[in-house]
């Protein structure tokens, strides 16, 4: 062990930092789930506050709306996963096979773009669109037409969550599978060439095959955090819209109001300890499923 460790003493150097930023950000913060079974006190603290026991999850489940957030925020990161995976891979063969280097990095940056504009932009920008007083409303004005607001239309609101989230993230996945593409053996191409392959031949039975491992390993980090949503994306492009709340509304902005709203911090802890178990059985779950599988795919 001695001998290993003075081997690859400035590996494990570099890897000191990541290993403090994670026992500091994710290791120590984990004693805070107490307040989940405590009647929790400002003047007490956490460890001195009275233990309530799982009265916290009773009246989180009694209410009734976990159920609704539950599935609300499963729906989406499914359908999140599934669209994000197809367009993602689709766009990343279509780049592959661009011969033109100057058009093929104009797309790749234009598609990667949307990836760095915070969800306070993207919301300001849908508002100044979509909004009462937007352009598609001057415009319906100015032709005679009547206004149309998206914001009062609750079933179109998961098609425009999905619609707005391949546009952002869309470009940053593609940048994953092209590194994944390029790194499969150009000789099998020139294999399938000499062969008689088209174009299509090619895809369907060697880039589409060589790309399983990073589709599955990609899949499988999505859905350790299934059950919890993209805060940022749905907190301002939602934010406290009641109309959309029914049909937009995540585990993660209910337990951002209810901090905010009630100072019952205990429940509020109850509600982010659910949401993290159902994160944690799920990635166990998934992991375990593909070890029978394919164990070659497995994250652990």
């Amino acid at each position: 062990m001695g001998k290993l460790i003075s081997r690859n003493k400035v590996l494990l150097i570099m890897l000191v930092p990541a290993l403090i930023y994670v026992i500091v950000f994710s290791y120590i913060p984990m004693a805070g789930i107490v307040l989940a079974f405590k009647n929790y006190r400002y003047a007490d603290g956490i460890f001195g506050s009275p233990w309530v026991g799982l009265d916290n999850f009773k009246f989180l489940f009694v209410s009734n709306k976990v159920w609704q957030l539950t599935r609300n925020t499963l729906l989406y990161n499914i359908a999140f996963i599934i669209f994000g995976m197809i367009f993602e891979v689709g766009f990343a063969i279509i780049l592959s096979e661009l011969n033109n280097k100057v058009f093929k990095k104009f797309a790749q940056g234009f598609m990667f773009l949307p990836y760095f504009i915070s969800w306070v932009v993207v919301s300001t920008i849908m508002l100044n669109i979509f909004g009462d007083n937007g352009v598609l409303n001057s415009i319906l004005l100015s032709a005679g037409g009547e206004k149309y607001s998206i914001y009062s239309n609750t079933a179109l609101w998961p098609i425009i969550m999905v619609c707005v989230r391949l546009w952002k993230q869309t470009g940053y996945g593609t940048v994953i599978y092209l590194a994944a593409i390029a790194g499969i053996s150009q000789d099998l191409y020139e294999a399938a060439s000499i062969d008689g392959a088209n174009v299509w031949q090619k895809i369907r039975y060697i880039t589409l095959p060589s790309l399983k491992p990073t589709v599955m390993i990609m899949t499988l980090l999505a859905l350790g955090n299934i059950f919890r949503g993209d805060f940022g994306m749905f907190y301002q492009l939602v934010g406290s819209n009641q109309l959309l709340l029914k049909s937009s509304d995540i585990l993660d902005t209910y337990i951002y109001r209810l901090l905010l709203t009630t100072p019952d911090v205990g429940m509020t802890a109850a509600a982010g300890l659910y949401q993290s178990l159902l994160c944690f059985v799920t990635i166990i779950t998934a992991n375990w499923i593909v070890k029978k599988i394919a164990p070659d795919y497995t994250l652990f």
